[in-house]
């Protein structure tokens, strides 16, 4: 791959990262040539299936404004390199370098970028981005990722940090989601449901249904409900009831019986 009349996607929610990325683009060669600028998973699929073939290489956020860019892939066979941006180092950074997939680490600095292309540049043909890539993507075992395990939260004028452990569940209340701790304290936290699901380690949380993520640790009991539904009690007082949806009862049981 050269710099020479490269092609490129920015898949980016914050309009001004996505601007000093194109930016930083012009200035590394005037050849380079963004082809669209899209800020949502929907965007990015809806985008790719139509003009994929006209792009050499993608700038990916990977915590887009409905979700994680990871659920692109699922949607869209992406056959093209893909750098990917992130602001969290927890992420699976390293498998991801393994894999043949770079990243840059917010905020951006010209130098990064430099570097970032002039790698993709120097493996050029080497690799190939098909099937592989989007498989050694999508499979990364626990073991390879590093997950979140503390979050950060506010208090008044007041900012603590609350690790996982500490956690019983999280859920969704219109369009504010809640951390709530084993003391049974609520915080409001910047992410969704499904952001949420991507980052946290799958051994430990699990989500029930479209409201719920729960700690394994909070469960104190699982009961069979109606429609062949598990009704679910917890070790803290949570008064709401808490239903595992019928659609994932059988993924539930497996996780709950530590199958993976």
């Amino acid at each position: 791959m050269n710099s020479h009349s490269l092609k490129v996607l920015i898949v980016e929610d914050e309009t001004p990262a996505a601007e000093k990325l194109e930016r930083y683009l012009t200035r590394y060669s005037d050849a380079i040539a963004v082809k669209g600028i899209v800020d949502s998973v929907e965007g990015a699929v809806n985008w790719l299936v139509a003009n994929q073939t006209s792009i050499d290489l993608i700038f990916m956020d990977i915590q887009l404004k409905d979700g994680m860019s990871f659920e692109i892939f699922k949607e869209v066979k992406i056959n093209k390199p893909v750098i990917f941006i992130t602001a969290y180092n927890e992420y699976a950074l390293d498998a991801f370098k393994v894999n043949g997939i770079d990243y840059l680490l917010k905020p951006i600095t010209f130098t990064d970028l430099t570097n970032s292309l002039k790698k993709i540049e120097s493996l050029g043909n080497q690799l190939r981005w098909g099937d592989e890539r989007n498989e050694a993507l999508q499979s990364l075992s626990p073991t390879e990722r590093n997950y979140k395990n503390r979050f950060m939260v506010k208090l008044g004028d007041h900012i603590k940090s609350i690790t996982t452990d500490q956690i019983s569940l999280f859920f969704a209340d219109g369009r504010d989601v809640y951390l709530v701790t084993n003391q049974l304290r609520k915080f409001i936290i910047d992410y969704t449901l499904e952001s949420l699901d991507e980052i946290l380690d799958p051994k430990i949380f699990k989500r029930i249904n479209r409201s719920y993520i729960l700690h394994i640790s909070a469960i104190q009991d699982v009961v069979v409900h109606s429609n062949s539904r598990l009704k679910i009690s917890l070790h803290i007082k949570w008064e709401p009831e808490i239903i595992v949806s019928r659609e994932k009862v059988s993924d539930f049981k497996e996780w709950f019986d530590g199958v993976h």
